[in-house]
């Protein structure tokens, strides 16, 4: 490089990229509208210390997160083909008020799209007095139960 010129041009980078595009583009016969609700009273069980997410006793995050998937879960009853299940793709919760022992939390899921086998569920779970404890969304993939069991590497 000559002092006080430009500095050379790098060579040029050659990147591959492959998508998969069609992954979730099987069609599953889905209405969009399901509900499914659950009712949990917050045990000891249920958290924070217990999960190892915090030190304050109130209703854990990942408790939270567990009962909106079942939320969704208790949606899809009797839609399913038999050999079919759903598995978790993606969570996305906001946890935004603390819970106490002994109340009662609501949760309800609510299935808003359908791409393919892909499944997107808002959902919201609010607390025996009514306030709202966490909002969010899940999506859920329909798949085929023994195959999905056989790439995770299940011998039993």
């Amino acid at each position: 490089m000559v002092a006080g010129g430009p500095p050379p041009t790098p060579p040029p980078v050659s990147i591959r990229v492959t998508v998969q595009r069609d992954a979730y583009r099987t069609d599953v016969p889905f209405e969009v509208g399901l509900t499914g609700t659950i009712v949990h009273q917050v045990g000891n069980s249920d958290l924070a210390p217990e999960f190892a997410s915090g030190d304050v006793p109130v209703l854990a995050t990942p408790r939270v997160i567990a009962w909106c998937e079942e939320a969704t879960i208790v949606a899809l009853e009797g839609q399913l083909e038999t050999g079919q299940t759903t598995v978790g793709m993606r969570i996305r919760v906001d946890h935004v008020a603390p819970t106490g022992t002994g109340r009662a939390v609501s949760v309800t899921a609510v299935l808003t799209r359908v791409e393919g086998r892909r499944l997107t569920f808002q959902v919201q779970a609010d607390d025996s007095s009514g306030t709202e404890i966490a909002i969010g969304q899940v999506v859920r993939v329909v798949v085929d139960r023994d195959r999905f069991l056989e790439r995770a590497g299940n011998t039993d």
